[in-house]
């Protein structure tokens, strides 16, 4: 039975010993060791056939038991070393537990004692310190005062806990008092030293005077304040009993004395009294700000009382001396002080970017030079952010009614006078610089309305800048229809026209255009002048926004002035192709009145369409060079001259009837002709060839294939009916019953042959073009018959050797 129970034992003990494999390789790392009996494969039966080999080794199994009983004891001892080991760690634990204890208790008994000393060391001083500050206080002695006072105050907030102490409340109490009793003879110091009242003279700087402003930065700030107050008081009296309103010298036309006077009192000021105060008191700009604020209400109440006598020039005067002053105290100081107390900050608009500022503002409105495109170059404004910008100057903004008048009329008059200098000079010259050129006018008045944008911005950016708005879009207005739309040539009747004798003739360079040379620089240069004076408004637009009052922006809107000069330029480009058009009729009269049935063979172009590019070679180089610097509407003019030319084009075409087959090749040939003339016309007679605008060029070869494939409808044969109007509707997918009446009219074909083929028309119409392709449908340009696809292969063959 024991020996179940020591095997089950020894089965357990091994089951608790039976280690990991990561377990075990640690313990070799850190306990390496040789011996059998620490392996983690320790064998019992192994070890001991090691120990006995042989039945003769067993003679000293006494030794071997005794050695290892000696190392089970050793085994034993170790182990009980380290219990106990353990055991006094924790007895050993408890004891610096209460030595602890006790060196914590002595340590709170130590701070307690050093906070102790410290208060009583600093209700030594303070006791001290009041009892001095007393006595120094009544022999004036400010200059340790300044310094003791300072440290009394240090002293006394470390005993705000301690104020329920009645001997550190009466303490606290003598501090008090001492600061008021301070405080009021400092005053007064200051009060007899610069009498408010009375004809005394103030009394200069004093090294008392200055210890007591040190004293007074102590004190309460209100007292600072009071000295501040009352000596800059003291310091302006001369300048309002000067400066009265019922003086002569309170006049706006004299404002530069009241300048010249605070200059004078600043630097006299530096001299006596600018080490008398301290250097963070800034003095020399608090003088200055209240000199500022005085000046004012002394200008405001002036102005409203003799608001009759205010001229523009006056004005204007006054206005610049002031901003000039304004922008000399933003050089001289920071503007610190204008946040203090009861000194109220003006406000400051944000920094502008507008090129109107780029100039400062003169006392005349004098026009400066500006070039074309001036106001479109942004440019960093000359004048950084001024504080002090207003804080005089806001006094003129009730009466800029009077500026906005004036600007009213010297707009006015400045158009007259430059419809007077329009009339003088006449019509521009061709083959000058003057000819397309943009009218110096304009840049005339934007310049001045850059000056006026430069001084009503600097007074204000509120409900005048409205004002000044609406006087520039009225002029606006006024120049677009007095100097541009005014000035255009008029359309007169259609002059006498080209006959048929003089086209057959030939006579080239008998016809002239509608308006002279002349008169096409002079369109050409209001159509540039329209579109400077549209890009130059947008931009004049969005500077009135920059620099308006942000709940204004929306009331600042110039869509209307810039749509006028829109209209001016299509008035423009409609002329010009008016003209040519209108020199073109008689040449397209001309054709529609040739008897084509009697055309005998195909030649080269005929006379009509020599003296149609004759016309086109005469007007568009000069229209192209006199809008070089305006491309764009260049190209509109080719679009719409295109556009107008074509319809009138086919319309004539349609009046040639009756047509032989023989007159549709010519008509055919010359129409090709027309349609390379309108593809190169954009570079027409130019040494430099460009490359047509894309959209242009998609126009003009869908109307002139237009006008082809009805001439190639014309030279077909009508027969066999069905097809003949298949493939018409084919190649004329907008074709109505007028228009397939009139082609019938141009083949000659008899009213009765026309109404079966109407008919058959009408009723092939709806009809799909897929649908009608079958196999007797052959295209137009390869008739059926064998004589018409000849013919068409010889007027091809024409064709490409005249290209």
């Amino acid at each position: 039975m024991m020996e179940e129970e020591e095997l089950e034992f020894v089965e357990e003990l091994e089951a608790v010993l039976q280690l990991t494999p990561e377990v075990q390789l640690a313990i070799e790392q850190v306990f390496p060791s040789q011996d059998p009996l620490d392996r983690a494969d320790f064998n019992a039966v192994e070890y001991i056939n090691t120990l006995f080999p042989t039945e003769q080794s067993l003679a000293n199994i006494d030794e071997v038991v005794n050695k290892i009983r000696l190392k089970i004891r050793r085994l034993d001892d170790n182990i009980r070393t380290v219990v106990r080991g353990q055991t006094n760690v924790g007895q050993d634990g408890r004891h610096v537990k209460e030595i602890t204890r006790d060196i914590k208790q002595l340590d709170h008994a130590k701070r307690h004692l050093t906070t102790s000393i410290t208060t009583l060391n600093h209700l030594h001083m303070l006791a001290g310190g009041v009892d001095s500050l007393e006595a120094m206080t009544r022999r004036r002695q400010y200059g340790e005062v300044a310094n003791l006072l300072q440290g009394v105050v240090n002293v006394l907030e470390h005993f705000h806990k301690y104020m329920g102490i009645p001997q550190i409340r009466q303490l606290s109490e003598r501090v008090k008092a001492a600061q008021t009793e301070l405080g009021q003879q400092i005053l007064a110091d200051f009060e007899e030293a610069f009498p408010s009242q009375g004809t005394k003279r103030p009394g200069g700087p004093s090294n008392v005077l200055r210890d007591a402003c040190l004293v007074a930065n102590v004190l309460d700030p209100r007292i600072k304040q009071e000295i501040i107050k009352k000596f800059i008081k003291q310091h302006l009296s001369e300048y309002l009993v000067l400066f009265q309103e019922n003086q002569d010298v309170a006049w706006l036309d004299k404002i530069d004395r009241r300048y010249a006077w605070i200059k004078r009192q600043l630097v006299d000021y530096e001299e006596k009294y600018g080490r008398m105060f301290p250097h963070e008191w800034y003095m020399t700009e608090r003088i200055a700000v209240e000199f500022c604020h005085v000046t004012r209400v002394e200008l405001a109440k002036i102005m409203r009382t003799r608001a009759k006598e205010i001229e523009v020039k006056l004005l204007l005067f006054a206005i610049q001396r002031t901003t000039n002053f304004e922008g000399l105290l933003a050089k001289r100081f920071s503007g610190c002080t204008l946040t203090d107390g009861a000194l109220k900050k003006v406000e400051v608009p944000p920094p502008c970017t507008n090129p109107f500022l780029e100039d400062e503002p003169s006392s005349e409105m004098e026009e400066l030079p500006m070039d074309k495109g001036d106001l479109d170059q942004p440019k960093k404004p000359k004048v950084p952010e001024n504080p002090f910008h207003g804080i005089i100057s806001k006094c003129f903004e009730p009466h800029l009614y009077v500026y906005i008048e004036s600007q009213d009329k010297n707009l006015g008059e400045l158009i007259d006078r430059f419809v007077a200098d329009f009339k003088a000079m006449g019509l521009p010259k061709a083959n000058t610089d003057e000819g397309g050129a943009v009218l110096p006018s304009c840049a005339d008045l934007f310049v001045y309305y850059k000056k006026c944008m430069v001084q009503c911005s600097q007074l204000s950016t509120g409900e005048p800048m409205i004002a000044l708005t609406t006087i520039f879009q009225k002029y606006l207005r006024e120049y677009a229809w007095k100097i541009l739309s005014g000035n255009l040539p008029k359309t007169t009747s259609t002059s006498g026209g080209l006959t048929i004798s003089s086209l057959l003739k030939e006579k080239e360079g008998s016809e002239v255009a509608k308006f002279t040379l002349e008169e096409l620089c002079l369109i050409c240069s209001i159509l540039s002048t329209a579109e400077y004076c549209l890009a130059t408004t947008q931009q004049l637009e969005e500077k009135l926004k920059e620099k308006v009052d942000a709940s204004l922006i929306e009331r600042i809107n110039l869509t209307g002035e810039m749509d006028t000069f829109s209209t001016v330029i299509s008035n423009s480009i409609q002329l010009l192709v008016q003209d040519l058009d209108a020199a073109c009729d008689p040449a397209l009269t001309a054709m529609s009145k040739m008897q084509w049935q009697n055309v005998e063979h195909v030649g080269d172009q005929s006379p009509y369409v020599t003296s149609v590019i004759l016309h086109i070679k005469q007007n568009v180089p000069i229209i192209r060079d006199n809008l070089a610097s305006t491309r764009k509407y260049f190209t509109q003019f080719c679009i719409k001259f295109a556009n107008s030319f074509m319809p009138k084009f086919i319309n004539h075409l349609f009046k040639c009837k009756p047509i032989s087959m023989v007159g549709a090749e010519q008509l055919l040939l010359d129409t090709h002709s027309l349609k390379m003339v309108l593809l190169d016309l954009p570079s027409i007679g130019s040494q430099v060839v460009r490359k047509a605008p894309a959209s242009y060029t998609k126009i003009v070869v869908k109307g002139m294939t237009r006008a082809e494939m009805i001439l190639k409808v014309v030279m077909a044969p009508h027969e066999p009916l069905v097809v003949f109007v298949d493939n018409l509707i084919k190649l004329l997918t907008d074709c109505n019953t007028e228009t397939f009446q009139k082609i019938l009219d141009m083949k000659g074909l008899k009213r009765s042959e026309q109404s079966s083929m109407l008919e058959l028309f009408r009723q092939r119409l709806p009809t799909p073009p897929s649908a009608s392709e079958g196999p007797g449908s052959t295209s137009l340009t390869a008739p059926t018959p064998e004589q018409e696809s000849s013919r068409i292969r010889k007027l091809e063959k024409l064709i490409k050797k005249r290209l």
